[in-house]
């Protein structure tokens, strides 16, 4: 069979067969964890990511290959979960910026589309490191484009990317010693893998629905934040979304800017994207007719999607017809700054919003909160400007992918770990200007340290220690420092390592969820008593997956 095409029909049959590949496997890629602990979540990242760009297409009837690829996109920056999930997001958004106006592709076209979708995620990533997913998107890209000069059946150029794929992935321990000694191959390159291997099973005709897009999104884990709001109780009810194109000469900057302005006086949850030749916008409002009228003025519209939020069904005339509330010039917030933290645990959700945290989006390890979900939680805050505590190394990226997104003037304090989140609120002070709480709130990161046990889902090999299945391990500043087999005596174990090489005072434990208050009392004690000159103090953090999250400072 020769397939020397692919249209819009096929590269959504492409992405949705990729989906669910990842979607069987997903757990796999999850446990290439380097350390062996249990939070693995990069399959889960990337596949959630995925499904908000299968949803996207499922959506909408098209046959233009661009039109599918740029609804990926789109589907894949609202739902990007993790920095594997930004970086998967990237690499969509390039890829359809490399089929712009194209309403078919060959594998020239496809390929070049593909190394379009890797310059765009190197961008995305202020240090980019090799023998990462980066390494098999560059790679695969580059080589795809030799073999589509030769090559004009899709068949065997698929067949053969996939190989590239799978030597530069089998290549990666060799690039990064710490995925060598941990005899794991990098977990993101595994996830774009599995991606190919799913769109080449659209491509060769063993693509089948097994599962629709609307059972796996309903099999999937969710983020809620701690606030619950229910749809009858939205300010604004229609979702509205469009793109401007072919954008009119005399249009400069500075109008571009007065746009953006503009449109918050429609209604909230607006996100404004501009490129060089066109304008993304999206917003929640009660006049989608106003809106686009607006937009009218300055260019052309293409791919308008309304959605009434709360009656999904109603005809899009009517929809329109009814926007006629009264809106206001200027939005006008309560407040000067606010608020919005990352956080999972019961305890630790109601410390931080104890501490005046104004939003906590529950999610963390195995839970990372989606780009759209921390734009949702931004648009819930009242303030004119707000922090972002992401306190998750892996979400980091996501925080500042969504401050650009944002209308808001977003501050995200690159916080790595729940000690460290609270310690910025602790800094936290709404009586002063920006600037200081900026500069309080970094600066605290650096004055706690953060321990944490867990315990080991597979045999692991780490800086010469022999890790089994099971075994308890502490892990401390980004090593593992301590490995017993109990937990009791791993986390005495790790609080004298981290008080061996810092001169803090204050220890604070976080016991998780699957630890009594009585075993966490002797732990205290036991400190107490061997460290007279430092104060202790216990908290029911019912977090998962970590017994104890120890801050020392």
């Amino acid at each position: 069979m020769k397939l020397q095409h692919i249209d819009g029909i096929k590269l959504k049959e492409m992405i949705i067969s990729s989906v669910q590949l990842l979607e069987e496997h997903k757990q796999t890629v999850d446990a290439l964890n380097v350390f062996p602990v249990p939070d693995g979540d990069t399959g889960t990242n990337m596949y959630m990511t995925l499904l908000s760009a299968a949803k996207e297409v499922d959506a909408i009837n098209s046959n233009n290959v661009w039109e599918i690829a740029d609804a990926i996109s789109k589907g894949a920056l609202k739902g990007a979960r993790g920095n594997s999930g930004v970086i998967l997001s990237q690499l969509f958004r390039g890829f359809a910026k490399g089929l712009e106006g194209k309403s078919v592709v060959d594998t020239l076209g496809y390929a070049e589309a593909l190394q379009a979708g890797a310059d765009m995620a190197y961008k995305a990533v202020m240090k980019p490191i090799e023998g990462t997913m980066l390494t098999v998107a560059r790679v695969t890209a580059e080589e795809s484009r030799k073999i589509a000069k030769e090559e004009k059946n899709f068949l065997p150029f698929y067949s053969a990317i996939i190989e590239i794929a799978k030597d530069t992935l089998d290549k990666t321990p060799d690039m990064l010693p710490a995925l060598k000694q941990a005899g794991v191959v990098d977990s993101g390159g595994m996830g774009l893998l599995y991606i190919l291997m799913g769109a080449n099973e659209a491509l060769s005709g063993d693509f089948e629905y097994s599962s629709s897009v609307v059972e796996l999104e309903k099999a999937s884990p969710s983020i809620e934040t701690s606030e619950k709001t229910e749809m009858e109780d939205l300010k604004y009810g229609y979702c509205t979304e469009f793109l401007i194109n072919n954008i009119y000469p005399h249009i400069d900057k500075y109008d571009i800017e007065r746009l953006r302005l503009r449109l918050s006086g429609f209604g909230d949850s607006i996100v404004f994207a501009t490129d060089d030749d066109f304008i993304k916008v999206h917003v929640h409002t009660n006049a989608p007719g106003k809106v686009l009228q607006l937009g009218l003025k300055y260019g052309e519209l293409s791919t308008i999607k309304i959605d009434n939020m709360r009656e999904q069904h109603r005809e899009l005339d009517h929809i329109i017809n009814q926007s006629n509330e009264k809106i206001s010039s200027k939005k006008e917030f309560a407040k000067k700054m606010g608020v919005v933290s990352v956080a999972i645990g019961e305890g630790i959700v109601s410390i931080f919003e104890d501490l005046s945290a104004d939003y906590v989006v529950e999610g963390g390890q195995t839970m990372n909160p989606s780009i759209d979900d921390l734009l949702q939680a931004i648009d819930k805050v009242d303030a004119e400007e707000i922090f972002i505590l992401p306190n998750n190394s892996n979400i980091i990226l996501s925080a500042k992918q969504a401050s650009e997104m944002s209308d808001r003037k977003i501050h995200v304090i690159p916080s790595k770990s729940i000690p460290q989140g609270l310690a910025a609120m602790l800094a936290y002070n709404p009586d002063m200007d920006i600037e200081t709480n900026i500069h309080r709130m970094t600066q605290s990161l650096d004055m706690v340290t953060t321990g944490q046990v867990t315990y080991a889902v597979r045999d692991s090999q780490f800086e010469d220690v022999t890790i089994n299945k099971d075994d308890i391990i502490g892990i401390y500043d980004g090593r593992i420092v301590v490995v017993d087999g109990d937990i009791s005596s791993t986390t005495k174990k790790l609080i004298e390592k981290m008080l061996e090489d810092s001169d803090g005072d204050i220890i604070t434990l976080y016991y998780g969820k699957d630890i009594l208050e009585e075993d966490a009392q002797l732990v205290s004690k036991y400190v107490q008593e061997k460290y007279p000159d430092i104060d202790v103090e216990i908290y029911a953090g019912q977090q998962p997956l970590y017994y104890y999250i120890i801050s020392v400072e």
